[in-house]
């Protein structure tokens, strides 16, 4: 299975593409989109849909995976990143592809057993899981790795629950 995962963003949207074979899973291409900060927020939502467009095209993933935005203090700057986030589920639709949604703590507790790991614990399980050299950066990047990896560990758990579920 092709994971795509985003992290959206209002400035910075990370992306991570993996492959898996049951529960092995090896690293693709992963990458951040940026846009300054001076452009109108809908001249930088059409660009990251235009880019997460291309990425979808280029790579063709099988599912997308997309972390929802964290709500605390700032509803503002949550909402912003909704806006992001329905950017990317978009991209992924208009080819026909689906889109699951997680929120931070799901992620980080799939991807490192603590659903209040720091930035740089889950770096360090997405570098250590990848098998890679070093963590991957900017942040962004991990995190939409992190949200790949989390996609696939949840639909292995759903598919074992499932086989255990004809058992009985």
């Amino acid at each position: 299975m092709r994971i795509l995962g985003i992290d959206p963003g209002t400035l910075v949207v990370g992306y991570g593409i993996i492959d898996s074979q049951e529960d092995d899973m090896e690293l693709v291409y992963c990458n951040a989109l940026t846009c300054p900060q001076r452009y109108p927020i809908a001249e930088r939502l059409s660009y990251f849909f235009t880019k997460l467009s291309e990425i979808i095209n280029k790579y063709k993933p099988e599912v997308v995976a997309v972390e929802q935005p964290f709500v605390d203090k700032n509803a503002r700057t949550a909402l912003a990143i909704g806006k992001a986030q329905a950017v990317a589920i978009l991209a992924a639709s208009q080819y026909g592809i689906p889109a699951y949604e997680y929120s931070p703590a799901q992620i980080k507790r799939v991807v490192a057993n603590y659903g209040a790991s720091s930035k740089e614990q889950i770096q360090e399980m997405v570098r250590l899981q990848l098998g890679l050299l070093k963590a991957p950066q900017p942040n962004d990047v991990a995190d939409a790795l992190a949200v790949a990896i989390c996609h696939l560990r949840e639909t292995i758990r759903r598919e074992l629950l499932a086989r255990q579920g004809d058992i009985y």
